[in-house]
């Protein structure tokens, strides 16, 4: 029997997740040699018609998450709105924080880009390990899946594909960083996936154990 306790540090560890993720997404756009695909698109529109990069991270997930309840006519989950908006409230958050500036030299910039890519690698495996939901673009990509029947990473791949040419062409930040987080990204939350499941299943087991012996 799961104690009333643990479903709290499950959502505890669901945003503890999201906060990880978030600051190493602010630390690949503020590095500045290309970004996440998403990231080039909610960039671009910030730069076409103003608003923040967070406002348009909450504004495109709103728009995907109703996009794949329609296609497979069901709610969404609760962790994938939520998911929506702290992410969107926190990249703002992050990127008006004054030491966190793009550094001078392009050496150091790649370097900033690569501990966002690993932070957010993390941030994801944290988030997802708790188990309460995918995000909206998540979302679509499964219900995309669903509807079609095709291959998950093919699907993932137009979905990045499109949101990446319709971003460059609203003017976000498109270089050589952003091929290296599409070819590492997939490597690094592979990595950080079982971690962090582990660390979650511990703790979780734990203090689920500790509830129950304290309500005898």
């Amino acid at each position: 029997m799961v104690h009333p306790s643990v479903p709290w540090l499950r959502w505890s560890i669901y945003f503890a997740g999201l906060l990880v993720m978030s600051f190493g997404i602010v630390l690949t756009i503020k590095a500045d040699v290309g970004c996440a695909p998403w990231d080039v698109l909610h960039i671009g529109l910030e730069r076409t018609f103003g608003l923040t990069v967070g406002t348009w991270s909450i504004i495109v997930g709103m728009v995907v998450l109703a996009a794949s309840a329609l296609l497979v006519k069901r709610r969404p989950q609760l962790g994938a709105f939520l998911n929506m908006v702290t992410v969107g409230v926190l990249i703002d958050v992050w990127m008006m924080i004054p030491p966190l500036k793009t550094p001078p030299q392009l050496l150091e910039q790649y370097a900033m880009l690569l501990v966002g890519i690993v932070v957010s690698g993390y941030g994801m495996g944290l988030y997802i390990s708790a188990d309460v939901g995918a995000g909206p673009r998540d979302s679509l990509m499964l219900a995309l899946t669903e509807l079609t029947g095709w291959n998950v990473a093919y699907i993932r791949v137009m979905m990045e594909a499109l949101v990446l040419l319709v971003g460059w062409l609203l003017g976000g930040p498109v270089s050589f960083g952003t091929f290296l987080f599409c070819v590492t990204i997939g490597s690094v939350a592979g990595l950080a996936l079982p971690q962090c499941r582990k660390m979650a299943d511990r703790l979780l087991g734990a203090a689920n154990v500790r509830a129950q012996g304290l309500s005898r």
